[in-house]
């Protein structure tokens, strides 16, 4: 189903996809599989143009198994690591981004997502290696950004 997703939406006009690795796979173990998984995701979506980001839901990770993921994806050539969909019962910390930042090369972009409700949040996980974040509250963190930089409100959305 995920192949089918992205071999839709490339011709579509998507540039990037986003994939959540098999939570079932991931919790038995079954390294092989999500590995497999991983590769032919990062094959058809490069081959269509695409870029990938591949979300680990670190809330139910340990740390082993976030380096192992890291490890998964740098080997696979995903694009992007994320840590989470923002619908799991935990989000981003910093000390998961810092672990992904470390587990991974420079190639390999790390995505903080879930639960980033301000701008001091965001900006403890940039300082923690995030290249990218995802954030619901984005016009009150954008507010409060421009708040301490002296400059006017944004206009309403």
């Amino acid at each position: 189903v995920k192949l089918a997703e992205s071999a839709r939406a490339l011709p579509d006009g998507a540039v990037e996809h986003d994939d959540v690795v098999n939570q079932s796979w991931v919790r038995d173990g079954a390294w092989d599989a999500v590995r497999d998984e991983i590769l032919a995701l990062v094959d058809a979506t490069h081959a269509g143009g695409g870029r990938l980001k591949v979300i680990f839901e670190n809330c139910h990770l340990d740390d082993a198994g976030k380096r192992t993921l890291c490890r998964l994806c740098t080997e696979a050539g995903a694009d992007w690591v994320k840590t989470s969909t923002g619908f799991a019962s935990g989000g981003a910390t910093e000390a998961d981004v810092a672990l992904m930042r470390a587990a991974c090369p420079p190639r390999v972009g790390v995505k903080a997502s879930g639960g980033i409700r301000d701008l001091d949040m965001l900006l403890g996980l940039r300082a923690a290696g995030a290249d990218s974040l995802g954030a619901s509250r984005t016009l009150e963190i954008v507010a409060e950004a421009r708040r301490r930089a002296g400059l006017p409100p944004p206009p309403p959305a």
